[in-house]
């Protein structure tokens, strides 16, 4: 199988299994729910495997910068449509930044395998 593949699809997957316990963290009401509380535990712990396969080609400021990156559009799309929560005019600024940064990082960054 493709190494890139491997590697982004990984990255991808913790991702999304990050943004899904993060979800279920403001579901668990600090932990008095059981379900959520334990679904968090269980995709944070399936995030972190999946991140440190990322490692094994990307460095980890490159791998943890995107993945933080893509986590906080993410999970400010779920508050938004999910929780109904806000956000300001400098909040989706500053939010388009840092989808800039990644960007960047992933087209014109030489660190990153392409």
């Amino acid at each position: 199988m493709n190494p890139a593949l491997i590697t982004y699809g990984s990255l991808l997957s913790a991702i999304a299994l990050e943004v899904i316990g993060t979800t279920l963290l403001q579901q668990s009401q600090q932990f008095t729910r059981i379900l959520p509380t334990l679904g968090m535990a269980l995709c944070y712990g399936a995030a972190f495997y999946l991140l440190s396969i990322t490692l094994r080609v990307l460095p980890v400021g490159v791998a943890y910068a995107i993945w933080s990156g893509l986590g906080i559009v993410l999970i400010s799309a779920v508050g938004l449509i999910v929780f109904r929560q806000s956000l300001d005019m400098a909040a989706m600024i500053g939010l388009g930044f840092i989808i800039a940064g990644v960007v960047i990082v992933n087209v014109f960054s030489k660190t990153v395998a392409h």
